[in-house]
């Protein structure tokens, strides 16, 4: 495997390819960027931010990057890699792009490049790692200076249009019509989202009455031109979890501040639990724009 540098960024401003310097992006129309210290390059305009610290905070990260490392979403990430290494080795091309559209703290992204290494994946790969939250960003670009990160949204992700072949968006916020454009005409998008019975035991714990919802529908994936490729699951128990991960867990997710005091207090007071793990998996394929 080649890990190529992505060459396909655009200039969130207007749009336009970038020319790259050591220190900084810049398009035709002098708009620039600067390359940070760490490898990231933050392109969310003061326009495009609905607050001034947007998406997870750095004490989230931590705990999330203390969480995944520990090993409990193994198995999750051992699933992203079966079924991406299947969707890679599929392509003709020799040339691949890959977009984590909220990458966070990036452990899947090097899970999954560590996996493509070990079994020879013969293409070209560029990846781009792309998040809204900065502290996230910066994390992340511990994890591998090969991938291309960016503080930015999904909503206006700062790609050039049909450059990308596959989109992943784990637990994410995927916007339908944004990835569309930037697929090439037999992209994927690879969805991850969480199950009815997902940290089922937490929940109980943490809430006073516990909804078991099923992943979002896909009708908006459907009127954005996409269809149902595949469908899969991830289901199993992690045993004798411990105090850490169960606060690391519920500081890394949005049940830290939905949950009542009573919950919270209740949680930390575990010294240690079973967790069910249930995770829908879809792909997505593009086709004509109806």
């Amino acid at each position: 495997m080649n890990i190529i540098k992505a060459n396909n960024i655009a200039c969130p401003l207007d749009g336009l390819p970038f020319t790259e310097t050591k220190k900084q992006l810049i398009c035709p129309n002098g708009h620039n960027f600067d390359v940070a210290r760490q490898a990231y390059v933050n392109l969310l305009p003061v326009q495009q931010k609905k607050s001034k610290n947007p998406g997870d905070s750095h004490e989230m990260i931590v705990a999330r990057t203390a969480f995944l490392n520990s090993g409990v979403y193994a198995p999750i990430a051992d699933k992203f890699n079966d079924i991406n290494y299947g969707l890679i080795t599929g392509y003709q091309s020799q040339s691949i792009c890959l977009l984590d559209a909220g990458c966070g703290e990036g452990y899947y992204l090097q899970s999954l490049l560590h996996y493509l290494e070990l079994n020879e994946v013969k293409q070209d790969i560029s990846v781009i790692g792309l998040d809204i939250s900065k502290p996230a960003i910066i994390a992340a670009a511990k994890r591998g200076k090969q991938i291309t990160w960016l503080v930015a949204s999904n909503k206006q992700p700062p790609v050039l249009s049909g450059t990308v072949d596959i989109i992943f968006c784990l637990f994410g916020f995927p916007v339908y019509d944004s990835f569309f454009k930037l697929l090439k005409s037999d992209g994927k998008i690879v969805l991850f989202d969480a199950g009815p019975e997902h940290l089922i035991e937490l929940r109980n714990i943490i809430y006073p009455t516990v909804n078991k919802s099923e992943p979002p529908d896909l009708s908006a994936a459907e009127a954005a031109g996409f269809s149902l490729y595949s469908q899969s699951r991830v289901t199993y128990t992690s045993k004798n979890m411990s105090k850490c991960q169960i606060m690391n867990l519920l500081c890394m997710t949005p049940h830290l501040y939905r949950a009542s005091k009573v919950g919270k207090q209740a949680a930390s007071q575990l010294d240690t639990i079973d967790i069910t793990v249930d995770v829908i998996v879809r792909v997505l394929e593009s086709g004509l724009r109806p």
